[in-house]
């Protein structure tokens, strides 16, 4: 193995290391987002996640539904999705699929208009910023 080879292959050894265990589980459709209330999930346009204080976690539902879901839509579910390391889905009323961390459907909110907003944390005293 030449020089070049053995530096190459060190410095992926570190880039590995220093990338936290969840970066790899992630969905492909969720990334972490800096925002000025600190670090959040966000979809993959950038858009804050949220969750809804009314639905269980672990419950499998969602308690925001019909016009409540045009305001706050339900992250849908990836092609390839894999749950695991708190990631799981869920059954819409609707039949859809929908995204869930640790128990709790995620959401964007409709009034969120560019990437790092969070117009929706603390909405009505039942949506919250959903973190990694």
């Amino acid at each position: 193995m030449s020089a070049t080879s053995r530096l190459f292959a060190g410095i992926m050894v570190l880039l590995l290391l220093a990338v936290p265990a969840w970066a790899g589980s992630m969905p492909a459709n969720v990334k972490i987002g800096e925002t000025a209330q600190g670090k959040v999930l966000t979809n993959a346009e950038g858009m804050s996640l949220y969750t809804f204080k009314k639905d269980v976690a672990n419950s499998g539902k969602s308690m925001c539904n019909g016009v409540c879901a045009k305001n706050w839509p339900p992250l849908a579910v990836p092609a390839g999705f894999t749950a695991g390391d708190g990631w799981s889905e869920i059954t819409r009323a609707d039949g859809a699929k929908q995204l869930a961390y640790h128990g709790k459907p995620l959401y964007a909110f409709i009034k969120d208009k560019k990437a790092g907003e969070t117009m929706g944390n603390g909405f009505k005293h039942v949506w919250a910023l959903a973190r990694p």
